[in-house]
């Protein structure tokens, strides 16, 4: 990245420069040009007061020309400083995209490494060992835990890659939200070892239009970062109510939280928070981008704000039905 900033602020320096001296050359050349027009009146008058009014035409003709040189000039600086303004933000975001799916793709190789690893160590296990088969069945359990952590990997990669190329059909239907957390809730803490403590506050009878596939990755992702951002021992709570005429879902964490200047980049993809080379936490960044466009998808709205004295609140508000 520096070697190119250079280059261009290197060609910025030079732009500004040659500027600069076009307007000197220009001023300068009017003034000479007013110059020789005076000496040659004063060669072809004689009545001094003629001299004098061509005098003070000629120098008010030099100021108006001097103002339309700093006018026009003026207008070109601001649109060169915009543009180069403008450019450089380009840069930036080239820069900082790259680097994100740079980090991506290493995230999503570690991911994807870990559990191929414990699967691989869970079946050599078995494989090597006679084992009674209470053990032999804890070990399956494991690997199969691993390989729906690598099914939700690719699951979420592909729905992000869809999503983003309007390339997804919603299959709208009326749907009980209370019955329906409820169920998912239960198949995630029963899906893999947990070290945090569900919390639930569903508000029975909230129904809604929407797409069970698509909610179903929203409500994963939402409690796969609650975790992901939470210590261990900690609770997280998911509630549901209705407001009105909305029904509002609200995950509560007691982790690090999200400061204020990065509560709206978090929906960016491939965005994570914190600084890319020492978070520590796994992830792709693309849980979040994808929770963002579901909720848009269901005309609803989503926010993030501190939960106090430590953590975030995550409130999603989609319209309910009768």
């Amino acid at each position: 990245m520096a070697k190119p900033l250079f280059i261009f602020y290197l060609l910025v320096a030079y732009i500004l420069l040659q500027f600069s001296w076009w307007a000197y050359l220009l001023i300068d050349l009017n003034q000479e040009i007013v110059t020789y027009r005076m000496d040659l009146t004063e060669l072809v008058h004689d009545d001094p007061v003629a001299i004098q009014k061509e005098e003070l035409r000629f120098a008010q003709d030099l100021k108006k020309r001097l103002y339309m040189v700093l006018g026009e000039g003026s207008v070109f600086l601001a649109l060169l400083v915009f543009g180069i303004y403008k450019t450089k933000e380009a840069f930036r975001k080239e820069f900082a995209l790259a680097r994100q799916q740079k980090n991506f793709l290493l995230s999503i190789t570690h991911e994807f490494k870990s559990p191929l690893a414990a699967v691989k160590l869970n079946l050599q296990t078995i494989q090597k060992r006679d084992l009674d088969r209470p053990k032999q069945q804890e070990i399956i359990r494991r690997a199969l835990l691993e390989t729906e952590r690598i099914n939700l990997l690719v699951e979420n990669a592909l729905f992000a890659s869809r999503l983003e190329n309007n390339n997804f059909d919603l299959h709208f239907e009326r749907i009980n939200f209370s019955d329906f957390m409820e169920q998912l809730i239960q198949e995630y803490i029963e899906r893999q070892d947990h070290d945090h403590t569900f919390k639930e506050i569903i508000t029975p009878g909230v129904f809604i239009v929407g797409d069970k596939m698509a909610l179903s990755s929203m409500i994963y992702n939402l409690l796969e970062n609650a975790e992901k951002y939470s210590t261990s021992d900690t609770t997280i709570e998911i509630s549901l109510s209705r407001h009105l005429h909305e029904a509002v879902m609200t995950i509560r964490d007691e982790g690090i939280g999200i400061e204020e200047s990065e509560r709206l980049k978090i929906f960016e993809k491939f965005y994570r928070v914190g600084n890319e080379d020492t978070r520590r936490t796994k992830g792709t960044g693309l849980g979040l981008f994808i929770v963002q466009h579901i909720v848009h998808l269901h005309n609803g709205t989503i926010k993030v704000r501190a939960n106090h004295p430590a953590g975030s609140i995550f409130e999603i508000r989609i319209p309910a039905e009768k």
